[in-house]
């Protein structure tokens, strides 16, 4: 009779957790293959230098924008100083190249004058040889040879003078030109030693490590009078921003959608009564995206069900749950 009513009890659980299961696979779907993610942000400098202080300590919270880390800015203010004195040097090189173009512009200006005057006078005498030659013709007697020879050699004196005033409107041109490639190079000049002035501005900011966002520092390698390089990871800021990733069965892709609703378990905050929603389902299993993704085109292929990451957002993380990346937690999502 025992045995009976022990076999009846037996039964009566299995069904009872049966209709549990059967119950249970309709309504939800759970993996424990799931961690929480962020993206951990690597701090570095950018430039080279002695540290001077480390205001922040092991696991501390910090706030966007908090100093983490300070460089001695001596070698970047001395290099500022160095870039603006430069800087003025190149403005006071193209003032004097203004200068010189304004000179140039007046020395032309008068060879032209000069040249105008020249040539009026070679005009002139050109007229006079021309009306003495045709005296000559009319009347030869009534012209003495030495008044024509000196009319000549005046006019060939004028025709002279011209070309020389050419040469020299033509030499003073030149220097113009020449004046004005020099303004063109002095602005190079300028312009470079203004970039010059912002790098080592830049520099000396850069003497000053931030923090890019807020989060908790981890990994801290830095300490004070520690001489750093560009790109040197200093700390880990793990972000406040976290989520899940859930890696489920393909065989249970069908019956998850973005919004649905899912309750979290997480193995660091056992009390915790946590929820968010599935955000995102990854397109493709995560052996796809490996280093040396599986071929399977083999004779001794074995079907292994894949599995797919799920990506699943908190509604609100616990204030006293220390969680970090890489915890373990199990989602639970309500598909009914």
């Amino acid at each position: 009779m025992v045995l009976k009513i022990a076999a009846v009890v037996v039964l009566l659980f299995g069904l009872l957790a049966g209709a549990y299961a059967w119950w249970y696979s309709n309504h939800y779907v759970s993996t424990d293959d799931a961690f929480i993610g962020t993206r951990i942000t690597a701090v570095a400098p950018r430039i080279s230098g002695k540290v001077i202080a480390v205001p922040v300590r092991d696991n501390e919270r910090v706030a966007v924008g908090q100093v983490l880390v300070r460089i001695d800015p001596a070698p970047f203010r001395v290099a500022l100083q160095q870039a603006l004195a430069a800087e003025q040097l190149a403005r006071t090189g193209l003032g004097q190249a203004e200068a010189n173009v304004a000179v140039a512009s007046a020395t032309v200006q008068q060879a032209r004058a000069a040249l105008a005057s020249v040539q009026a006078t070679t005009d002139n005498a050109l007229t006079n040889l021309h009306r003495y030659l045709y005296l000559r013709r009319r009347n030869p007697k009534a012209l003495a040879r030495t008044q024509l020879d000196q009319v000549e050699a005046t006019a060939r004196s004028a025709r002279a003078q011209v070309s020389a005033a050419r040469a020299k409107v033509i030499g003073a041109q030149a220097q113009l030109e020449a004046a004005r490639a020099a303004v063109a190079g002095a602005k190079a000049r300028v312009a470079s030693a203004r970039a010059e002035v912002a790098a080592a501005r830049l520099n000396l900011k850069y003497t000053i490590v931030r923090a890019a966002k807020a989060g908790y520092v981890t990994k801290k390698s830095v300490a004070i009078g520690n001489f750093i390089s560009p790109g040197q990871e200093l700390m880990a800021l793990v972000p406040l921003k976290m989520w899940v990733t859930a890696n489920f069965k393909e065989t249970d892709l069908y019956l998850i959608h973005p919004g649905e609703r899912v309750s979290i378990h997480i193995d660091a905050c056992p009390n915790a009564h946590v929820h968010g929603k599935v955000q995102s389902i990854q397109r493709g299993s995560g052996e796809a995206f490996d280093l040396l993704p599986p071929q399977n085109a083999t004779g001794n292929y074995v079907k292994v069900v894949q599995r797919v990451p799920i990506r699943i957002a908190f509604d609100s993380v616990p204030a006293e749950c220390v969680l970090g990346p890489g915890l373990s937690v199990e989602p639970e999502i309500s598909i009914h």
